[in-house]
């Protein structure tokens, strides 16, 4: 009876032990953000693209949570204060990139917030950040840079050159190639000389990065091929045994509805396409949005278009009418709001992922997901 009982103890101590193992570590991590992508666009966007709900990629992914977007000081945010609690862990004022709320917008420095990106430059993981908007704009630019205004392009796009950590962000591919240059020729400074210098020519297209070319920027004009940026960047990032981050930002503001749930119908595919494509083992895959925004769905059904009346929005608005978007079955108002946003998330350290958690978590569960602690590391001199 006492060598049964023993046996039965020991069985239970190591059922114990197989159940607390801990968790795989992410040697990778994507961040895939979706401008303005809140619960109702995501819910539009599966309605506009597979007439029915819940059709999305991403709306399959395992791990769920709700993410409160709320800033310092107010309960709706804008893109630079959602990201920056995303990317740091701490929540600022709006208007503030990767600066503590010590910051007075336009007035004062804070304090400079340590981000994802610049723990994974540190530990000499290879790191990227692409988006089909402005690439100095609130998002990309919280992840590399640190501004009391997010509307400086010109000291937030040089910063590339002068990391605080490791080597500084290695692929950065994105439109805004006009404001970028501009801004910074109008601070006095020479971009191309500046680039030259350092040893990173900026291209003008994603065709002209060489594929031998692991440290590339891509600063465009016009529309960014957000597929063919994202396969390039993720083949160069993954020649790094280390491990690499990747941010990838999609537009997905419904100001104009059908460009909006369009954007994200695309994000979608390239995010399926994304999964197909890294281990899932080894890499943690994010989704979230900094902040939703006021599209609603008021009536309609499968047999009728959603969007029904856009064409004739369109034309309206062409000719100066700058009221909401009323449509039969949709209306916008053109704002960002204050509702949670979702979190979904697949790979090592999505078991993370769960319930109703502050935006600023989500940095927390990134550098769980690696194996990290939150340290006080010393910026490169």
């Amino acid at each position: 009876m006492f060598t049964k009982s023993i046996i039965l103890l020991l069985g239970a101590v190591l059922i114990a032990g197989a159940q607390t193992k801990p968790p795989k570590r992410a040697k990778n991590v994507i961040l895939f953000l979706a401008d303005a992508g809140g619960v109702a666009t995501l819910n539009g966007a599966s309605l506009l693209g597979y007439n029915a709900p819940q059709k999305l990629h991403v709306q399959s992914w395992p791990a769920l949570a709700l993410s409160d977007t709320s800033p310092t000081g107010r309960w709706v945010t804008d893109s630079a204060a959602g990201m920056t609690a995303i990317v740091t862990g701490q929540k600022t004022w709006n208007g503030v990139i990767s600066q503590g709320p010590d910051t007075r917008r336009k007035e004062k420095d804070g304090t400079p917030l340590k981000t994802i990106l610049e723990y994974a430059e540190e530990r000499g993981l290879s790191t990227g950040v692409l988006s089909n908007v402005n690439i100095a704009d609130a998002t990309p630019a919280a992840c590399y840079a640190h501004a009391n205004d997010r509307a400086l392009f010109a000291s937030i796009f040089l910063q590339i050159f002068t990391p605080r950590f490791g080597d500084g962000v290695d692929v950065v591919f994105g439109p805004g190639r006009k404001p970028v240059f501009d801004s910074v020729t109008a601070a006095g400074k020479d971009l191309d000389a500046i680039a030259k210098e350092n040893g990173r020519p900026i291209y003008d297209t994603i065709e002209a990065v060489p594929e031998e070319d692991d440290r590339a920027l891509a600063v465009i004009a016009g529309n960014i091929d957000l597929n063919a940026a994202a396969k390039k960047a993720i083949r160069k990032l993954s020649r790094n045994k280390k491990g690499f981050f990747l941010m990838i930002e999609s537009d997905a503001h419904t100001d104009d509805p059908e460009l909006g749930l369009s954007r994200l119908v695309s994000f979608d595919k390239l995010i399926a396409e994304i999964s197909e494509l890294v281990d899932l083992k080894e890499t943690l895959l994010l989704f979230t949005a900094d902040h939703s925004f006021d599209f609603r769905i008021r009536s309609g059904g499968p047999n009728e278009p959603l969007l029904k009346g856009v064409a004739e929005w369109r034309q309206a608005k062409a000719a100066g009418n700058k009221e909401p978007v009323r449509l039969p079955f949709v209306h916008v108002d053109n704002g960002h709001t204050a509702e949670e946003v979702v979190v979904l998330a697949k790979g090592p350290g999505s078991e993370l992922v769960r319930g109703f958690l502050p935006n600023t978590r989500l940095f927390e569960i990134m550098l769980s997901a690696y194996g990290w602690n939150k340290a006080a590391s010393r910026p490169t001199d």
